[in-house]
């Protein structure tokens, strides 16, 4: 995927379905791994795919890497399978909106 044309299909189409803002989902990792016991460091917090959401989330489109783009791929495809966009879960569905989530989209979020 290395056409411009593709690229901005992906980069649009990666941002409409990560709709929480990099503070939002930065935020949601802290949480997501705080633990009584242990908590790991704030920029170790959560999935290594929600890392990597959020570090392109702060990334230019010009900046972004080959792994970036399959990172993106694979989060507009899950997400796109995961829920239809017209028709949220409602909020008893928590495990699954947690697990997305973790991917930078929150169901309930307008």
């Amino acid at each position: 995927m290395s056409d411009a044309l593709d690229i901005d299909a992906l980069w649009e189409d990666f941002h409409r379905v990560v709709n929480m803002t990099s503070a939002e989902l930065a935020a949601w990792l802290r949480v997501r791994d705080a633990d009584e016991r242990t908590e790991p460091l704030p920029e170790q917090a959560g999935t290594e795919t929600g890392q990597h959401v959020l570090a392109i989330l702060q990334k230019r489109r010009t900046d972004l890497t080959e792994d970036d783009l399959r990172v993106m791929e694979e989060v507009v495809d899950t997400v796109t399978a995961q829920t239809d966009l017209e028709n949220e879960p409602a909020a008893e569905d928590t495990g699954r909106r947690h697990r997305l989530m973790t991917l930078g989209h929150d169901p309930l979020k307008a």
